[in-house]
């Protein structure tokens, strides 16, 4: 039996007063779609689902939470894998699914201004007949909206040479908690003051709820080809990517993945993998035409004295779409191994890529948990899969335990904990490793400026330092008791 808000019948008939009815779900057979995003593995229904259609809705969505001092969670396409869109009992879930117009393409100034609930892919759909596209290019592009891809900075497999959401967008509409209006950026290469177009891209939720985005488009590459290297050795195919970076090459993509992964998209695509490979690198160049023969002649070379078994470079745009389906498609492929699978994102220098490999086909040893691997190589950003299954007792913890080991390695390389997914609710612990409690508090301090009574998807992005404590992280300070001022937090 589900526990029912006691005022939930008094706040579905406020809420109907500013939406439609239909758009305010809370029944429970249609509140299950939304009770998680896309880790699964944790799962609670909201005590409502509105779905506002314009601006003025979600102003009074959010003036009414506000008063009544009810938790809010913004949800785009529920792609996400960190759990940052996962509903709270007691609060209220906006999905922004209904916002999913392309407002305004300007061919000249190569910017368009959507709607956060207009898919990744559909942006370039929208421009490609004007020799233009939006660069950043996650798995789920097919799928993940605009504005899930503001939240969490999501890149993309041509994030190395093109940059991640940060560096493709250059203006936000954003609605704060108590209804203010917020025009974050501007139309022009920079704006005066602090960066805060920044701080919004990545802030998960924590800070205000985007309506609408100004992105930069590109124009299409004269041409574009991909280098397959097939290694014996995964850690060998590590050091290649250093290599190619430090040989002053910039491919627009730069991606690895190992055995398991290219076996299971070889099944699932058919993208004509080599399956007997240890791992492979798929190197993307584009460019003009006498650029791009220049620099995969250059990284041809180079990735044979990387120690490449075998070097094939697509025929036709044909094959080149093909060796890029099957990475595309390796989340997906890596589901039909296991009963579940838990995704990692974590980032390292690319200099510490082999020794980190080997860290982590210890870890999965020492677990008994086997490990799947795909990287966004070229910028350090590892996406090492978890295969598992929920229905064996313990399994889970056991593998989150894990997770969070990896994790745990990245810092200690000298990465971070996270690249593109976010934190959400599932790498919190991990925060408390990566910042010491006086960086804490800063964070802390932004969220209390834009929301100051911790409304907007609390408990994501940011731990406490009770939870900090409890998870015996805070070692920087060498146990020393946190400070009095930051006890409140």
């Amino acid at each position: 039996m589900i526990p029912t808000h006691p005022n939930k019948s008094l706040i579905v008939r406020c809420l109907q007063k500013i939406l439609p009815a239909a758009s305010v779900l809370h029944e429970t057979e249609d509140l299950r779609p939304y009770e998680c995003d896309g880790l699964s593995a944790y799962q609670q229904l909201p005590l409502a689902v509105v779905l506002p259609e314009t601006v003025d809705q979600i102003d009074q969505i959010l003036t009414f939470c506000t008063k009544q001092q009810i938790p809010v969670v913004a949800r785009g396409a529920g792609t996400g894998l960190s759990g940052g869109a996962l509903p709270l009992e007691n609060g209220i879930l906006v999905s922004l699914a209904k916002f999913n117009r392309i407002l305004h393409i300007d061919i000249e100034n190569r910017t368009a201004v959507v709607q956060p609930g207009v898919r990744n892919l559909a942006i370039s759909d929208a421009v490609r007949e004007y020799g233009l596209y939006y660069a950043p290019d996650p798995s789920s592009q097919i799928a993940c909206s605009i504005g899930g891809n503001v939240a969490e900075n999501a890149g993309g497999v041509h994030c190395l040479k093109y940059g991640l959401t940060v560096h493709n967008i250059m203006k936000l509409e954003v609605v704060t908690i108590d209804g203010e209006h917020l025009t974050i950026g501007s139309d022009a290469l920079d704006s005066p003051g602090y960066d805060l177009l920044a701080l919004m891209t990545g802030s998960e939720g924590l800070l205000g709820i985007i309506t609408e985005i100004t992105v930069k488009l590109l124009p299409t590459p004269e041409t574009a080809n991909v280098i397959l290297a097939s290694f014996d050795d995964v850690a060998t195919a590590g050091q290649a990517v250093s290599n190619v970076i430090a040989d002053g090459i910039l491919p627009a993509g730069l991606e690895l993945m190992d055995n398991a992964a290219v076996g299971a998209a070889d099944d699932f695509v058919n993208a004509g993998y080599p399956r007997d490979a240890a791992a492979i690198l798929l190197c993307e160049i584009d460019g003009s035409d006498t650029e791009v023969a220049d620099q995969l002649s250059r990284a041809q070379q180079l990735l044979q004295r990387s120690g490449a078994t075998e070097i094939r470079v697509a025929k036709d745009e044909q094959q080149r779409a093909k060796f890029w389906a099957g990475r595309k498609a390796a989340f997906p492929a890596v589901g039909r191994l296991s009963p579940d699978y838990y995704c990692m994102d974590g980032t390292i220098p690319r200099h510490q890529l082999a020794d980190v490999l080997t860290r982590i086909s210890e870890l999965s040893d020492e677990y008994g948990l086997p490990i799947v691997n795909v990287f966004h190589a070229g910028d350090g950003n590892l996406h090492p899969l978890i295969l598992y299954d929920a229905n064996i007792e313990g399994e889970l913890e056991r593998t989150e335990e894990l997770g969070g080991k990896i994790l745990e390695v990245c810092v200690e390389a000298g990465g971070t904990i996270t690249g593109e997914h976010g934190v959400g609710m599932e790498k919190i612990n991990q925060m408390c490793v990566q910042f010491n409690e006086y960086e804490l508090q800063q964070f802390h301090a932004v969220k209390q400026a834009f929301d100051p009574n911790g409304l907007l998807n609390p408990g994501k992005g940011i731990p406490t330092l009770h939870r900090c404590a409890e998870f015996g992280a805070m070692h920087v300070h060498h146990g020393q008791l946190p400070h009095p001022e930051l006890e409140r937090f």
